[in-house]
């Protein structure tokens, strides 16, 4: 099945609001081996509404729409549907009867425009909004099912989860899609399309290949298509293995892996400790080692040593290293590393210093030069990396590879 989603609002188009309802409902149709032709964002209008219906028609077999169904005369998208399909809106005992006990639940007024809602065109399937006022719409023409929802996301991702993924997941069992995720870290996509070229070249004509490069990292989307599951979950593991023998270096975590949850489960598993001494990342490790819940069990604190100064009086980095070797050096970040799991008593540490950008960089030491340490209780293992000319990019790029590098040392890799 072929399906196409539309989104309504002109607060899309302006961009006073991210669409995150579309990649939330492809992921989820994907899945159950709905491919997604088509996304779009139409406005308010409902001339809008009639184009990209027809233009729906020719290439979905599924045209999801979300949007323009609150209580508000902005509100046109039930009324626009109706003439579409060439119907009138009815009042529906059951939706009012539901809103109702939904007003009177949250204690509010009743009035003619929460009434109004329960109007819905007589010829759709009513799907019923358990946690809003606004009910879902499904319309069937032609052997075209077409499906209007909410904008909320929560209200969306209720009827898509409980009523819509199921009944479509009914009348589809004949194909079965599976994503498999490789993260690789360390080399430029580039270079590792043309080290899995042998690779890719030979997979099954069931499975496809996927580079998904982001600041820091690149995903390997293998995506398999067939009617047998378990057939389709043993090739893809096969191939897995096949390209875990070809860049074991460079794999660092499947699927929806992050390191900083990676990280924590084997600090809590061998009950060890972390610090981290942040220069050019300014904070931004820490930041993501505390957005996993249990984290004050292993992660003792941190110190941003933006300056020289703070370097140095904090972090008892010697000056003599700074004016020699300059703050983004070995020698500077080492000591960092060293200080900072002394001054917090920790089992490992964290250290990075760098030049993010866009200015500050040298012939010697352009923008985008960075020094990251790990220091366990025996040693400390530095490098150095050259990322790139844009700031945002760089913070995360160094962060990444930070907690990459621990990650490395923790399993007892070469980094």
């Amino acid at each position: 099945m072929k399906a196409e989603i539309i989104t309504i609002g002109d607060e899309i188009l302006i961009g006073q609001t991210i669409d995150t309802n579309s990649a939330w409902m492809a992921n989820k149709l994907n899945l159950i081996g709905i491919d997604i032709v088509r996304i779009t964002s139409i406005s308010d209008k409902k001339s809008e509404i009639f184009k990209a219906l027809d233009n729906a028609k020719s290439g979905a077999d599924i045209v999801f729409i979300t949007g323009g169904l609150g209580p508000t005369d902005d509100d046109i998208t039930k009324t626009t549907l109706a003439e579409y399909f060439n119907t009138k809106l009815i009042q529906n005992p059951e939706v009012l009867s539901h809103i109702e006990q939904f007003v009177i639940k949250r204690k509010a007024h009743m009035n003619e425009r929460n009434i109004k809602q329960a109007d819905v065109p007589e010829n759709c399937k009513i799907i019923k909004n358990k946690i809003g006022t606004a009910p879902g719409m499904w319309f069937e023409q032609n052997g075209q099912i077409i499906i209007s929802m909410p904008g909320v996301p929560f209200e969306m991702r209720e009827m898509m989860s409980n009523f819509i993924i199921p009944e479509l997941t009914e009348k589809k069992r004949d194909i079965h899609i599976l994503h498999k995720v490789v993260l690789t870290q360390g080399w430029p996509e580039s270079k590792l399309a043309e080290e899995l070229e042998e690779w890719e070249n030979a997979l099954p004509k069931e499975i496809s290949l996927a580079y998904l490069p982001s600041p820091g990292l690149i995903k390997l989307r293998l995506t398999a298509k067939g009617k047998d599951l378990t057939i389709l979950e043993d090739t893809v593991a096969q191939q897995v293995t096949k390209l875990e023998g070809i860049i074991p270096e460079l794999i660092c975590g499947y699927d929806s892996d992050k390191f900083e949850e990676l990280i924590g489960k084997l600090l809590l598993k061998h009950k060890q400790t972390l610090s981290i001494a942040e220069s050019c990342t300014g904070g931004n490790i820490a930041h993501l080692i505390t957005t996993v819940s249990g984290s004050s069990s292993y992660f003792s604190g941190g110190v941003v040593a933006y300056s020289n100064e703070i370097k140095e009086k904090v972090l008892s980095v010697s000056s003599s290293n700074i004016k020699d070797y300059g703050a983004v050096s070995k020698q500077v970040v080492e000591e960092m590393a060293k200080a900072v799991q002394k001054l917090f008593r920790t089992d490992f540490a964290i250290a990075t210093s760098g030049i993010a950008g866009p200015t500050g960089g040298t012939i010697e030491k352009p923008v985008g030069t960075t020094w990251i340490a790990v220091a366990d209780k025996s040693k400390v293992i530095s490098k150095k990396y050259i990322f790139g000319d844009q700031r945002d990019r760089n913070i995360q790029r160094a962060s990444l590879t930070a907690l990459n590098m621990l990650q490395k040392i923790m399993n007892g890799k070469e980094i």
